[in-house]
């Protein structure tokens, strides 16, 4: 027989008729000669409501009782559906996390799960019972009981891990949209169904804001090889398949990510090209690297940081071999961005530089955790190690050093975040036998889509601060991030300018960075506070920004994707004014009141329109 673990949101039973109709969908599934486990969340803005009552009664209320208080929305939802089961003439129960035995970390609002001890889930099951468990919460231990949260997704996560938990054949995951989609169809009409998608391409975008999934969830089910699906609570469609590598072998205890970093990754082919002073407008980004893209010419990180008066700097990295064509591109278009009739030294030139390596570590526990970035960063000092450039996605930091640093900022690394093996990822290519023993991996992969960008994102909850005339020495960054880790602030873009300004004789760059808007004015004060300490200038904030992003598998050796994406938002007069890149994600920052229009732009550019409009439920 097989077991199927199914996930039901807010909204699918946010009022008793469509709690019925749930039961009805859950009816069929036992019909078809299938077990079934379902988790539930509260229903519809059940928590929401909560969350107000308490700071009616606390403006600061604690996090215990806060779990305490929310864990009871979860318990209203199943105990109704497993009346409207039995109602049906289904044997049902219902469970709360307690008393499936999810047992948690004792951390309170965002637990993660040790372990869940299915022996009493299981008997109901093998009874012939729907066991209906309450998402989202969990136990600290078996002894003190102590009622914990998993934060934020926390019913996607509760399902995948009892999915891994229990060896379940699938997890099918049930929403208001009928799956995976190319972009939010509140913001792009013709946003189009994705039949498949990998887990790498999915974790990427359910970190930038893709609600549909939470990356938490993806993460176990890769680390688990869990067939997952995302489906809608209101047709019968085929929804979108969550594709996951082949496993590794792995122990169910610490189920869920039991550290923030999983994998440390590295790529010693690497040569870096710096163009200094362009001007700061739409399209400049677009000519460079249309010029590249013509040149078939595959670019890995670009960094745009920024701007310093009327310029900016772009960097990009190139693999060793291609650099001199790189560069001799750069070259030939340094002119078209320099002043015909008042030339100075202070234009457009190009900077090489070709013994350099990037070290990234990865996880997406990372993500809602402050102070990884920060804990890389100190590692490197530490060890005496210089960072040149910096690139983040939401569950990955590179950087680029030195290439005479590269195998110690690995043994660093993995030392200090115990990585002894990585999980399996996109196809990869090991370059060095004793690296590729200690399970570490490099940063190659292959496309698995014929479309390079699987979908766009956007997020307009951010804001942008910028630090002025950093002292360029081992440590900064460190000391700067860890003064925000401190302070629980979570960080997601940070670049490191190219342009290296001399104050007082100390060779300085700017670092940029954005922030969540509820966090930023604190941000903003904690490093003013701090400059007088660590010797940077002034800290500038800009709260007007959107950050939009495309990601996709087959990006990765594919040359043109970036110009693709830069050129759709210079046709819409949109200046940029970051980037940063992974290996399949590329993100810019634009002004707030363009986000929307280049989210749309963007989708255009890549032909991810379908030919049915996706309306979403209230």
């Amino acid at each position: 027989m097989v077991l199927v673990v199914q996930k039901y949101g807010g909204t699918s039973v946010g009022s008793v008729e469509r709690i019925q109709t749930v039961a009805q969908r859950l009816l069929k599934t036992v019909q078809a000669g299938n077990s079934l486990v379902v988790v539930v969340s509260a229903m519809g803005k059940t928590t929401d409501g909560l969350v107000k009552l308490a700071h009616e009664i606390s403006a600061n209320p604690s996090r215990r009782e806060m779990d305490m208080l929310l864990s009871t929305g979860e318990q209203v939802s199943i105990a109704l559906l497993a009346m409207a089961l039995q109602e049906l003439g289904q044997p049902a129960i219902s469970l709360t996390g307690a008393q499936v035995g999810i047992v948690t970390e004792a951390q309170y609002s965002r637990a993660r799960i040790f372990s869940i001890h299915t022996e009493r889930i299981s008997r109901h099951i093998n009874e012939g019972k729907v066991a209906v468990v309450a998402g989202f919460q969990g136990i600290s231990s078996l002894t003190d009981l102590e009622i914990t949260t998993l934060g934020r997704g926390g019913s996607d996560t509760s399902a995948v891990a009892l999915a891994a938990s229990l060896g379940a054949d699938r997890c099918e995951i049930y929403t208001d949209v009928p799956g995976i989609l190319t972009a939010d169809p509140r913001l792009v009409s013709d946003a189009q169904l994705m039949d498949e998608i990998t887990c790498d391409e999915m974790l990427e975008l359910a970190s930038l804001g893709a609600k549909v999934l939470h990356p938490r969830a993806v993460e176990i089910a890769r680390n688990y090889g869990m067939p997952l699906v995302v489906l809608s609570s209101w047709t019968d469609d085929p929804g979108t398949k969550v594709i996951s590598p082949t496993p590794q072998p792995r122990s169910l205890d610490d189920l869920e990510i039991a550290r923030s970093v999983d994998a440390v990754e590295f790529d010693t082919d690497q040569a870096k090209v710096a163009m200094l002073r362009v001007p700061d407008h739409p399209g400049v980004a677009a000519q460079l690297f249309g010029e590249i893209a013509g040149q078939d010419l595959d670019v890995d990180l670009i960094i745009q940081s920024i701007h310093e008066g009327n310029t900016n700097d772009i960097a990009f990295s190139v693999s060793k071999g291609i650099l001199k064509r790189a560069e001799a591109v750069a070259e030939a278009i340094a002119p078209a961005f320099r002043s015909p009739t008042n030339p100075s030294d202070d234009e457009a030139e190009v900077l090489v530089e070709s013994n350099i390596a990037k070290i990234a570590i990865a996880g997406a526990g990372m993500i809602g955790h402050p102070g990884i970035a920060a804990q890389m960063f100190t590692t490197l000092a530490n060890a005496g190690i210089n960072i040149q450039m910096i690139s983040t996605s939401e569950v990955k930091v590179s950087c680029v050093i030195d290439a005479a640093d590269c195998n110690r900022a690995i043994a660093v690394l993995c030392d200090q975040f115990n990585i002894k093996s990585s999980p399996a990822r996109l196809p990869t290519e090991l370059t060095d036998n004793s690296l590729a023993a200690s399970g570490v991996e490099t940063l190659h992969a292959t496309s698995l889509h014929s479309n390079p960008v699987r979908g766009v994102a956007l997020d307009q909850n951010q804001a942008r601060l910028a630090i002025r005339y950093v002292p360029d020495r081992p440590g900064m960054a460190a000391r700067i991030f860890s003064i925000l880790a401190e302070q629980t602030i979570s960080v997601d873009m940070i670049i490191q300018s190219q342009r290296c300004r001399v104050i007082d004789g100390i060779p300085t760059r700017d670092i940029a960075f954005t922030v969540a808007q509820a966090e930023a004015e604190t941000a903003q004060t904690i490093l003013q506070e701090a400059a007088s300490i660590l010797g940077y200038g002034e800290v500038l904030l800009d709260a007007d920004i959107a950050k939009v992003s495309i990601v996709g598998a087959g990006m990765i050796g594919q040359p043109g994707v970036a110009a693709r994406m830069f050129a759709a938002l210079s046709q819409h007069q949109i200046n940029i004014q970051m980037i940063t890149t992974s290996e399949i994600k590329i993100s810019c920052v634009v002004n707030k009141e363009q986000g929307v229009t280049a989210l749309q732009a963007i989708h255009q550019a890549f032909g991810l329109a379908g030919n049915q409009q996706v309306e979403v439920p209230a």
